[in-house]
């Protein structure tokens, strides 16, 4: 298209000013209040807008950067080919080679070993790498007592004399969250120096190793406990920064210790503001690091590996988890990262199968070969949502990384109780909108299948949970000595999948039956509401389309022998229609009136006591009901 011909093109289209915008919105709202209506009160701190324009880029300062420049906010290298990660849970060291050959003959380029340093010899560690081009894949090492693990790989590196600008490796140290904020403590010594002292003495021996990291900031742990975006970024920078600050009193410089460091974040379902997430994120420690007058640029670039969460996955319509790691898998890509990890459907519930292993690692090879994603590098640079997001992101979590360091440091505020108070206060925010649905795990709080009944993992034994599958035994004890209070870690449906598992273990199948009666279009809406609400707990639905009268649908329900009937019309109908179904069913079931109808102090006073709307605690609500039910 000519220049001239794009002129004419837009020329048809005159400029819109904020004010002509708001003038419609306010027209559409009919007297409705903006804010209520159409900003969006984030848990982070800052509301979000409705829309945004050109003209809301104008005061951010970071926008006349290139990809690959300080401060690295549109990513730290030209390109955006991310590294495909899977993780190895097999224990034999044999049989993870295999598979992991086998991964990376499918697509892996990094490979996650789960390891137990305390039995893993130097035979083990032979046949586990056998055979694997470590200039090719990136081989990370995880688990149990890991510093003695990379000792074992530094001498085999040593004695067969690998390359030290090509060869890639990952230890995964990381005292600071697996220990101090996992455990309450450190092993060795209360101020950690023991454990710095290892990590010293580590950096120090493979200082040739170019592409080797030492340490890692484990800041999905944050989300897992139930931390806001900003505080997961605002704590892990401050867990950064305590590395960084510790090991160079070590005598370790300023270049040696940020080039050891790796963050891992965890991608939520929260889609664009996990692009945002990551953007602030290399722009937030580079300027950490830039205070520190680096002699590197390579010092300034966050190392930054994602993993889409499991803190949003669930037992139930496991299904489910493939559409959730997609989306969050999108976001990573978007926002720039050195490796990904798509974690399995069916992790929450067992190890992982071929068939689950091999969907979780298409997910990453359709994005990139399908889809392109690996292509172009921040696609989200100049969008006005993402680039105002960032933003706001950034300066909030400088807010609270300035706020902890004002308090000593990671360790100082951890210890204090501080950082736990923060995130305990956003997980009890976040556990109540789940229990009201305002949060949707779809599945399990929300449309659950109402057939799907689960005899696995019920009290959670069987589960992964973690490191501790590992080469050469099963899970390590610790031997940290806590003298704090230590973040929680679990999954948003943790609460409904144990009431459902419980239902689902008692041995009885309770029913709800749905009474439909008077106004059908309300009846109908009614019904549909309710079977989502008690199929949650696993309560078996009978749902019917209508009943002529109420005296119909309640003898049909007696029939049925369900255990609760809900009556389902309209809030008109209800005066009358709830009496008669009450009267005919009597003690024979609980009954359930499906809505808030204004007659509801009347119905009470007749004895008519139980009510489900929208505006119910869904999860505190089934609790009662199971527990009426006979089910402990």
């Amino acid at each position: 298209m000519s220049k001239q011909k794009e002129h004419k093109l837009f020329g048809d289209f005159p400029p819109v000013s904020t004010e002509q915008w708001e003038e419609v919105i306010a027209k559409d709202l009919k007297g409705a209040d903006y804010e209520k209506k159409l900003v969006w009160k984030t848990a982070e701190g800052f509301n979000v807008r409705p829309y945004y324009r050109a003209e809301d880029l104008k005061n951010l300062k970071f926008l006349n950067v290139g990809v690959g420049e300080f401060p690295y906010v549109r990513g730290v290298k030209k390109c955006n080919n991310w590294r495909i990660m899977q993780t190895i849970w097999e224990t034999d060291p044999a049989k993870a080679n295999e598979k992991a050959r086998n991964y990376i003959a499918n697509g892996a380029q990094s490979i996650s070993f789960v390891v137990n340093g305390k039995m893993m010899k130097s035979h083990d560690l032979d046949v586990l790498l056998k055979g694997i081009d470590l200039e090719k894949v990136e081989i990370v090492m995880r688990g149990c007592k890991v510093e003695m693990v990379a000792g074992l790989v530094i001498e085999k590196a040593e004695r067969e004399n690998w390359d030290a600008d090509t060869s890639r490796l990952v230890f995964v140290c990381d005292p600071l969250i697996k220990q101090l904020s996992l455990k309450g403590g450190f092993t060795g010594s209360k101020d950690g120096i023991t454990v710095f002292s290892t990590l010293q003495e580590l950096i120090s021996k493979g200082a040739k190793y170019k592409k080797w990291r030492f340490i890692n900031v484990d800041a999905y742990n944050f989300q897992y406990a139930g931390a806001t975006i900003v505080q997961e970024l605002a704590f892990s920078l401050a867990v950064g920064h305590e590395y960084l600050v510790n090991m160079t009193d070590m005598k370790l410089t300023v270049d040696q210790v940020a080039q050891s460091l790796r963050f891992v974040f965890a991608v939520s379902p929260d889609y664009f503001m996990e692009i945002a997430k990551l953007r602030a994120a290399r722009m937030l420690w580079a300027n950490i690091v830039k205070a520190y007058s680096p002699k590197e640029e390579e010092s300034l670039k966050m190392m930054i590996h994602a993993v889409t969460s499991r803190w949003s996955m669930t037992k139930y319509d496991s299904y489910v988890n493939m559409l959730r790691v997609t989306t969050e898998a999108m976001s990573a890509s978007i926002g720039g990262v050195h490796s990904l990890e798509v974690l399995p459907f069916d992790i929450t519930y067992q190890q992982p199968t071929e068939f689950s292993e091999r969907i979780a690692r298409n997910v990453q090879l359709l994005l990139k070969h399908e889809s392109h994603f690996d292509n172009v590098t921040d696609p989200a640079g100049g969008s006005y949502y993402i680039e105002n997001l960032t933003n706001e992101i950034a300066e909030q979590a400088w807010a609270l990384f300035k706020e902890i360091e004002q308090r000593g440091g990671y360790i100082q505020a951890f210890k204090s109780g501080y950082i736990k108070e923060q995130i305990d206060a956003s997980a009890e925010k976040k556990n109540k909108q789940i229990a009201t649905r305002r949060i949707a795990l779809l599945g399990t709080n929300q449309f659950p299948n109402f057939s799907e009944k689960r005899d696995d993992c019920k009290d959670g034994s069987s589960c992964l949970s973690g490191p501790g599958f590992g080469i050469g035994g099963t899970c390590c004890g610790s031997d940290v000595v806590a003298e704090t209070d230590p973040i929680h870690i679990y999954r948003a449906a943790e609460p409904f999948e144990e009431l459902r598992l419980k239902v689902d273990a008692s041995g009885k199948e309770p029913h709800a039956f749905m009474l439909t009666c008077g106004t059908l279009g309300m009846a109908r809406a009614r019904s549909q509401f309710s079977s989502n609400f008690f199929g949650c707990a696993g309560i078996r639905i009978i749902d019917n389309t209508f009943f002529q009268s109420v005296e119909e649908g309640a003898q049909a329900a007696l029939a049925s022998g369900a255990e609760i009937v809900v009556v389902c019309a309209a809030d008109d109908d209800y005066a009358q229609l709830a009496p008669k179904a009450k009267e005919i069913i009597g003690d024979k079931a609980i009954l359930v009136v499906a809505g808030a109808p204004a007659s509801q102090p009347e119905l009470e006073a007749q004895g008519i006591t139980n009510f489900i709307s929208v505006r119910s605690n869904v999860l505190e609500t089934l609790r009662q009901y199971v527990k009426d039910l006979g089910i402990k």
